[in-house]
């Protein structure tokens, strides 16, 4: 069984708006029941909260179909420390995964201090967060994108801008679990239960989508309908398997054939005098 590793912004989306393709091709999936997670590095909302913006933009899912790197910052640190404490610097989503997962939030010496995206945000919580660091809390990030898109057409400060006023003034390094952290994209992959190799990322995003997929062994497609331009590709010391302009282009059909051909049967005789009988051998579809 083959599945799907999907990012959203750029891919099913651009602010409110709706990718020409997109509905097309989840509601492909769906219908043959190909296993498929949507992947967010916004810990900002709650996967149900994410499933209601795509049920609103025509795409029919349930929060099942969602993987926030806000679940999968708390999953980590949960195996880390059952029933720890954190201080968190961000919202909804990021409070809701941790509470979900055994940890307690705290103002006062926590185990970890963890920093995800946020628009209320004060010099005063920065201040609190840099005295636990330095009082030993660990300091984790939900992701290290440095910006996020805003409606518009315009950015905001993201995470990584965020943890990198913690780390310069600390002097220590996050550890950061959303891609291309290869404990999201494993953990989102096992999710699904399927295998490595038969594992699809698509994304528009070099740094996360494309990286995190190459990093732990799936076929990765790059999509432009966001960030990324084709002349932005000699930049980068990896690739994509596949570039296509968006999801109007592929089908789960010619990706599968493209990315997993079957094996066909050739039939080889040895010998001339009817000594040896037929053997037969398997090939990729290829011939090589």
């Amino acid at each position: 069984m083959k599945g799907y590793l999907i990012d959203m912004d750029g891919v099913i989306y651009r602010g409110s708006q709706l990718i020409p393709g997109a509905e097309r091709f989840i509601a492909e999936l769906k219908k043959q029941d190909i296993p498929f997670l949507f992947l967010t590095n916004n810990s900002q909302r709650t996967r149900r909260d994410v499933a209601t913006k795509l049920k609103g933009l025509g795409i029919d899912v349930g929060e099942e179909h969602v993987f926030t790197c806000a679940m999968a910052t708390a999953r980590y640190l949960a195996r880390q420390k059952p029933n720890g404490t954190a201080y968190v610097i961000g919202e909804g989503g990021l409070l809701t995964a941790l509470h979900k997962n055994g940890f307690s939030i705290v103002d006062k010496n926590p185990d970890f201090v963890v920093v995800g995206e946020g628009r209320t945000l004060t010099f005063e919580m920065f201040e609190t967060a840099l005295s636990m660091i330095m009082n030993g809390a660990k300091l984790i990030a939900t992701n290290m994108d440095p910006n996020c898109p805003v409606a518009g057409g315009g950015t905001r400060p993201g995470c990584g801008a965020i943890v990198s006023m913690l780390e310069a003034a600390s002097g220590l390094k996050a550890f950061s679990v959303g891609k291309p952290s290869p404990i999201m994209m494993r953990g989102a992959r096992k999710e699904m239960g399927i295998a490595a190799e038969d594992t699809i990322m698509i994304g528009d995003t070099m740094e996360t989508d494309i990286l995190g997929g190459v990093q732990v062994g799936y076929k990765t497609v790059l999509v432009l309908s966001g960030g990324t331009r084709r002349e932005d590709l000699g930049k980068f010391a990896y690739g994509p398997d596949k570039i296509v302009n968006s999801l109007a282009d592929i089908s789960h059909a010619k990706l599968t054939q493209e990315f997993f051909p079957a094996p066909v049967i050739r039939t080889v005789r040895r010998g001339t005098n009817g000594a040896s009988p037929k053997k037969l051998e398997f090939a990729a579809a290829s011939g090589d």
